[in-house]
């Protein structure tokens, strides 16, 4: 009898993993949830950068928390800023999911100081943009590495030459690749310093650079970014899931 059930329970599919094993796997994994999704607690916005002039460095842009995402945008014409975490990180990967309007100009801050000093993994989701290239944001715009800019339209990609890191996804599946309008994980590493630097789009890599000097401070925080310049009030930059594993 206890053979002939073995023989039954072997053919029926796996049963799901209970709450406490998922909790537990995903904390063998490494990653720390630093966004609740219900406030900003743990994160502050800055008005320190050069994206905040409009206002004279008083107001960093609007950040507020809307369904379960950090929601930024401009809060007057021109006037932009970043919400920073409290904590600082020096080796780190840091993952989540992005929702943005194709328009606005933002980005996920690496090793960032109050006033936006940061290795830059880019989110100018815009035409001519970038997604997930590496820029020095305050360091002279050094680096700067990308592999494709977006056309007119989201849907459009054009490969650059000679970029350091040959683009995964071809143009023509970029459409079926990338949902806008939908969810989709972004990802970033970056380890030592003068860095190497590795981003992600969809679980794929995108970049994989290693600066060859040391151009900036060895830990500072994790900022999302709304840029300035323009009237981009009325359009948003949208984050949630916000994991971060740390290295050191």
């Amino acid at each position: 009898m206890r053979h002939l059930l073995w023989i039954m329970l072997a053919g029926l599919p796996a049963l799901a993993a209970s709450p406490r094993e998922t909790t537990a796997g995903a904390k063998d994994a490494g990653w720390t949830k630093i966004f609740n999704g219900k406030d900003l607690d743990g994160w502050h916005t800055s008005a320190k950068t050069g994206h905040s002039r409009t206002t004279k460095n008083k107001s960093a842009g609007r950040w507020v928390v809307e369904d379960g995402a950090i929601v930024g945008s401009q809060d007057v014409p021109g006037n932009g800023g970043i919400v920073i975490t409290d904590k600082k990180y020096k080796n780190f990967e840091v993952k989540l999911e992005m929702n943005n309007d194709f328009g606005p100009d933002s980005g996920l801050f690496l090793r960032s100081t109050e006033d936006g000093k940061c290795y830059q993994a880019m989110i100018d989701y815009h035409a001519n943009g970038n997604l997930m290239g590496i820029y020095g944001e305050g360091l002279g715009g050094q680096p700067h590495v990308r592999n494709f800019d977006f056309g007119k339209l989201v849907t459009e990609i054009k490969p650059r030459d000679k970029s350091p890191f040959p683009l995964p996804v071809s143009p023509e599946k970029w459409p079926s690749f990338w949902k806008h309008g939908q969810w989709n994980e972004l990802k970033a590493k970056i380890v030592g310093n003068p860095p190497k630097l590795t981003t992600w789009i969809n679980g794929v890599k995108f970049m994989e650079f290693t600066d060859d000097k040391k151009r900036h401070v060895d830990e500072g925080g994790i900022a999302l970014q709304v840029h300035g310049g323009g009237d981009y009030t009325k359009q948003f930059v949208r984050y949630r899931n916000i994991y971060v594993k740390v290295l050191d």
